[in-house]
């Protein structure tokens, strides 16, 4: 079978699913990568030396090579790719053909009611609805989005990002997480309002004052970071916060290894939100707003992790205080977390289930994982 992934930019969400791939098909795997990355995720610390990845085709350096691979290529995998004239011929064909994406209404779904976008999303997605192509949604809201105009019925599967795996034994997992000491929560991501990073400092703040030993890591930056610094000093809280400004993802990962609760306050607006892989991964306890794409796919309220509804701070608050109250009656569910990505959610399952799914699907089958990724993707309302 020859696979190609073609997308904006290959990044270290990728690498992992693609590294994968390329190890089962060898050369009959290609990413193709449509455009440079921008400058801010490079200095962000997502820039990779695409050159040196063997699987690699930049559309922008050989056009010519990129789109006779995506025309001849027995299964194509549609990301955003910037370009939807490389994606029409490749559609129209009727060779076997996928689609990921994110939400399409993050703002609203009222926006399904705009005679001009229901004419695009008509010509990108819903006159396919009867060809041999699938949609697999990055994230838990995305299915809804396609259901409500109509394309892709009963062709929509669960999907997501799929961080780089790592493992432990029972010893260096418990190790990880010492027992004595303050509760090291750790918060990672831009400082930007649909973050949310300013619940970290309030819940510093309400953490201090019913007396709870705790240390707060926020690892990223942003515009709000000034007045988040300055906030911490004015409630007495410098001794609690350690920021480490825009890290790479193994020191994220590092950190994350030493903490026992993962904050990921996002809100509606967050597709995905792979830095929830990530803490699972990472034996964290995650409290995440059940809005973010990946929370309803990955977490199972009160056995790998914690939801709060419709971005409430208090919600939230109250959460980690009963973390706090009840440490260890909960520190279980990190376990059940970092069990849910090795066994489950992780590129190499993702993997191998895409090339049977994809393999199925060139025989004219639709056979559905009967969990995680690829399996039936539910519609669940935004709200």
């Amino acid at each position: 079978m020859t696979f190609t992934f073609v997308s904006n930019y290959i990044n270290h969400h990728q690498i992992p699913l693609c590294d994968a791939l390329y190890e089962r098909l060898g050369k009959g795997f290609a990413f193709i990568q449509t455009m440079p990355m921008e400058a801010e995720r490079v200095e962000m610390g997502w820039g990779v030396a695409e050159n040196e990845i063997p699987y690699v085709m930049c559309l922008y350096e050989d056009e010519y090579e990129c789109l006779k691979r995506i025309m001849e290529s027995d299964v194509v995998l549609f990301g955003w790719t910037g370009r939807e004239d490389i994606v029409t011929p490749r559609l129209q064909s009727g060779k076997t053909t996928l689609r990921v994406s994110e939400r399409l209404y993050r703002e609203g779904q009222w926006k399904a009611v705009s005679p001009r976008g229901l004419i695009a999303k008509y010509r990108e997605h819903i006159r396919y609805r009867k060809e041999n192509v699938c949609m697999l949604c990055a994230g838990a809201y995305a299915a809804s989005d396609f259901h409500l105009i109509g394309a892709y019925p009963d062709k929509l599967f669960k999907w997501g990002y799929f961080t780089k795996l790592r493992t432990y034994g029972d010893g260096a997992f418990a190790a990880m997480k010492p027992k004595e000491g303050p509760l090291q929560i750790v918060w990672a991501g831009r400082f930007i309002p649909l973050k949310h990073p300013e619940y970290a400092v309030r819940l510093g703040a309400a953490l201090q004052k019913n007396g709870h030993a705790f240390r707060i890591h926020m690892l990223g930056g942003g515009e709000m970071e000034a007045a988040l610094k300055q906030e911490i000093r004015r409630e007495g809280l410098s001794e609690s916060f350690v920021f480490y400004g825009y890290t790479g993802p193994e020191q994220v990962r590092d950190v994350m290894e030493k903490c026992h609760i993962h904050l990921f306050t996002s809100n509606h607006l967050e597709g995905w939100g792979a830095v929830v892989n990530e803490g699972m991964n990472s034996g964290c306890v995650e409290v995440v707003d059940a809005r973010v794409g990946a929370a309803p796919f990955l977490i199972r309220h009160g056995e790998n992790g914690l939801l709060y509804q419709s971005g409430s701070y208090d919600e939230m608050e109250a959460l980690v205080f009963d973390l706090f109250e009840n440490w260890e009656a909960r520190r279980a569910m990190g376990r059940a977390a970092y069990e849910t990505i090795r066994d489950m959610w992780n590129a190499e399952h993702a993997a191998a289930a895409l090339l049977q799914f994809s393999d199925r699907l060139r025989q004219g089958k639709i056979v559905p994982e009967k969990e995680g990724p690829l399996s039936p993707a539910p519609v669940i309302k935004p709200r």
